[in-house]
């Protein structure tokens, strides 16, 4: 009984075997159903009923994803258009944090618009502060660790930096005041809980206060009982009469908090556009790297990663896409333009496509001093070229083409 059950079971399956094999065999001689299209007319492509035609306009590469995107990689992009505006009589401000963007743990940013004569009150952070001048021109100010000050006037693709605990202040001195973006080494960075000198003296008891300033009573009476955050007020003496003062008997900082790119030459130049790397090794102030790049219409930022910290990026203008390789098999692009803001973990490789017609700017902003990548050609380029063929079965020749400086912009 038990022979003759095991002889049915070994021809159940082997028929089961044979009925599969022939089901190949079928299958192979039939064409490939094609499950996707250029324009998306196969009817497993449509999308009927409520959908959202402006987002999915604007995010091509989620609603169509290229064939090689898979797995579960998190979003990496958010936008300012999706933050609250805190809005001043002084202008407004709004921020994108890692409680937007939960990936973006190291590094939070701010937008912040000051009108004529409207001052971001005299503050500091825990954290550094990086700056991009977008439009317009401001006056800002700082105090270091030794009481040496820096008061200059910055405009629109200026830089500054104030690092973490310096005490500082921005007023918008242009026609039309000013617009920046402010970048944090820190992803839970909170603009609306910043050490702020009105909140600080209206919780400081007034007899404190008048010891401290050697005075018979509060000097600061006077002063507002709530912060100020942003507000107006009348446009800043001279600059070099503002500078002569606030120097007097300690001098100014040894080394600028501010930085102007648009005089420094690209460290890569190309066909498909240039790339400014700005760090310690030329802004000895500054404790945060960044680079300006921009692209040409079909330029690439070509395939590559940064080995020492995450990438923070924001767009200023044009459109683009971005590939992000997650390791395990994961990778997801999406699409980018304006007041979009990137992020992408350490080490994990990425590229950025100009799909646009017009120049494609972004800043890529690191909490490091100093900036680093590695380009997937340049890693090529300089192993052994044999090995490399056996990994890929590219060819040696095609490798040994491959330029052994690195590109950064292609083509």
């Amino acid at each position: 009984m038990a022979d003759d059950l095991s002889r049915r079971k070994f021809i159940g399956v082997g028929s089961a075997a044979l009925a599969a094999v022939a089901g190949l065999q079928v299958a192979e001689g039939q064409e490939k159903k094609v499950i996707r299209s250029s324009d998306h007319h196969l009817t497993n492509e449509t999308e009927p009923g409520p959908k959202n035609s402006v987002l999915d306009k604007e995010n091509p590469s989620s609603v169509w994803a290229p064939e090689t995107d898979a797995g579960g990689q998190q979003p990496f992009k958010y936008s300012f258009s999706l933050s609250h505006k805190r809005l001043e009589e002084g202008g407004w401000t709004r921020q994108v944090t890692v409680r937007d963007l939960p990936i973006s743990k190291k590094v939070a940013g701010v937008q912040m618009r000051l009108i004529k004569g409207g001052i971001r009150e005299l503050h500091w952070h825990v954290g550094a502060e990086w700056a991009l001048m977008l439009y317009g021109s401001a006056r800002i100010t700082a105090v270091d660790q030794e009481g040496r000050s820096h008061v200059s006037d910055v405009n629109a693709g200026d830089l500054w930096i104030f690092p973490g605990g310096i005490p500082h202040s921005i007023q918008g001195i242009g026609d039309d005041g000013c617009s920046f973006l402010l970048v944090f080494d820190d992803g839970n960075f909170n603009e609306f809980e910043t050490f702020l000198l009105t909140d600080w003296i209206a919780h400081t008891p007034p007899e404190i206060l008048a010891k401290n300033f050697d005075a018979a009573e509060n000097p600061f009476a006077k002063s507002p009982k709530k912060e100020l955050f942003i507000f107006e007020r009348p446009l800043p003496r001279p600059l070099a009469e503002e500078q002569k003062a606030a120097e007097a008997g300690t001098g100014r900082v040894p080394h600028a908090f501010d930085f102007r790119p648009s005089e420094m030459k690209p460290n890569k130049k190309a066909k498909g556009g240039e790339v400014k790397i700005i760090d310690r090794k030329i802004w000895p102030a500054t404790n945060i790297a960044a680079a300006i790049v921009t692209l040409k219409p079909g330029g690439l930022r070509e395939l590559h990663w940064h080995p020492n910290e995450d990438e923070w990026q924001y767009y200023v203008t044009g459109k683009g896409r971005m590939t992000v390789f997650a390791a395990g098999g994961r990778a997801r692009t999406m699409d980018f333009e304006e007041g979009d803001v990137g992020y992408i973990d350490k080490s994990v490789p990425h590229y950025i496509e100009n799909t646009g017609d017009t120049d494609l700017v972004f800043i890529e902003v690191f909490p490091t001093p100093f900036y680093e990548d590695i380009s997937l050609a340049e890693w090529l380029a300089h192993t052994p070229s044999r090995l490399v063929d056996q990994h890929l079965d590219s060819g040696e020749a095609m490798l040994n083409a491959i330029p052994r400086a690195e590109a950064v912009i292609k083509p």
